[in-house]
């Protein structure tokens, strides 16, 4: 199987920067897809970032020309940064990756991974 590991949230005053990282372990035979989730208190889990094939790039609409979402094909790493915070991004951030993963052999099976979250609020 395929875990997934979070880090870089925490406390940051409106306008400051956080970059959050997650790594991907295990017998990963390919990646689809990286991206990034949050979800506010009371609200859905809603799209932030994600690469797709490593070539598409999308961002929701709130956060375009703020975050930055980056892949490390090496270290099986994607890294969000998150630059000129709003009190409005405070919400826990998951990651969340999909591809192959290999069983043994020339078998491999499908695999869409979820992170444990991140929190990240920005407050003066």
């Amino acid at each position: 199987q395929v875990q997934l590991v979070e880090s870089g949230g925490g406390l940051v005053q409106p306008g400051g920067s956080l970059r959050l990282s997650c790594a991907a372990s295990g017998s990963i035979r390919s990646i689809n897809s990286m991206g990034w989730y949050r979800q506010a208190p009371g609200k859905q889990r809603e799209l932030v970032a994600h690469i797709i094939s490593g070539v598409i790039i999308n961002y929701a609409d709130s956060v375009k020309g703020r975050f930055t979402i980056s892949r490390d094909n090496a270290k099986n790493t994607v890294y969000l940064q998150m630059n000129s915070l709003k009190p409005e991004d405070t919400a826990v951030y998951y990651c969340n990756v999909d591809g192959t993963y290999s069983t043994g052999g020339l078998y491999y099976k499908t695999f869409a991974s979820w992170g444990q979250g991140t929190q990240v609020t920005v407050s003066s």
